[in-house]
């Protein structure tokens, strides 16, 4: 998340509920079989207070990483809660785990189209400039292609609505409203600091970033995909966190537009049930900060 008046708060939606992180700690609230609502409390790493995080491009890679391990456990939570399991996914485990997950992104979304790219050039006799188009343009299909049949899974729709729950609370926090699933309720499930919106600025900006490298040979195209990627991320984080500090500028909401479309197939309306689960995420971790405060 960026820096708006409230600067530290983000989340995401997680199986039957949502992860919400501050300054200083993460909460996972879930709506467990019984209809109770559990919530697991963990602080955040030292990484969320260090210089790093203050170092424009850098702290993007930084955040994300993290992000990902810490959504990633949130993610075992909640699916051990409504499996009454009690594992853990940590340690080498979960750095593996969250590799592999890397990989096959990366191989699908990145790789695969430059290589498809590469082909439609040869074939066709295109120039790169070409070339690179058809690549972004298969990239961005593939991205919405994905989420959009994703979406279509009953329980991922149930996961989608939990994501829109999720905006909806941080929407409200910040717009100064009291924090009950009624009042909840009516604002938007879109928002400007969203990893919707941070995926499709790291698709366009490819385009944009391999269509001044030229024509490459395939492995140096292939390996520039690569190479390249922490770029990209550091460039598509400072874009998101730029737009969000200006977000009441009319020219930045016009241009964000795609942005917050796009959400609206990652998220659904929440019922009133939850919107409470997402609240409950969100109080617990502002508690905590009162806490360590005081």
């Amino acid at each position: 998340m960026s820096d708006l008046k409230f600067p530290t708060y983000g989340g995401q939606a997680v199986i039957e509920g949502v992860m919400m992180r501050g300054s200083v700690a993460a909460a996972v609230a879930m709506r467990a079989p019984d209809q109770q609502i559990v919530i697991h409390l963990e602080p955040l790493g030292a990484i969320y207070r260090s210089r790093l995080v203050k170092i424009p491009f850098l702290r993007g890679l930084v955040i994300l990483w993290d992000a990902l391990t810490l959504g990633l456990r949130a993610l075992t939570i909640s699916a051990n809660t409504q499996t009454g399991e009690d594992e853990k996914l940590e340690g080498p485990a979960l750095y593996l785990t969250v590799g592999i997950s890397l990989l096959i992104g990366i191989g699908l979304f990145f790789l695969a189209p430059a290589w498809a790219g590469q082909a439609a050039e040869k074939l066709v006799g295109l120039s790169a400039w070409w070339g690179n188009l058809i690549e972004g343009v298969i990239r961005l299909c593939l991205l919405v292609a994905y989420i959009w049949l994703v979406g279509r899974i009953p329980d991922i729709r149930r996961v989608f609505a939990y994501h829109g729950a999720e905006h909806k609370t941080i929407n409200a926090f910040e717009a100064g409203a009291e924090l009950r699933p009624e009042n909840v309720a009516r604002y938007s499930v879109e928002h400007p600091r969203c990893g919707t919106s941070f995926l499709l600025t790291l698709v366009v900006l490819s385009v944009l970033l391999f269509s001044l490298l030229g024509p490459l040979p395939m492995f140096w195209r292939l390996a520039s995909r690569i190479l390249l990627l922490p770029v990209l991320a550091g460039l598509a984080y400072e874009y998101i966190r730029w737009t969000a500090r200006h977000i009441d500028s009319p020219l930045v909401r016009m241009i964000v537009r795609p942005n917050l479309a796009l959400q609206h197939l990652t998220t659904r309306e929440p019922g009133l049930d939850m919107l409470e689960v997402a609240i409950a995420a969100f109080n617990q971790v502002r508690d905590q900060e009162r806490e360590i405060n005081v």
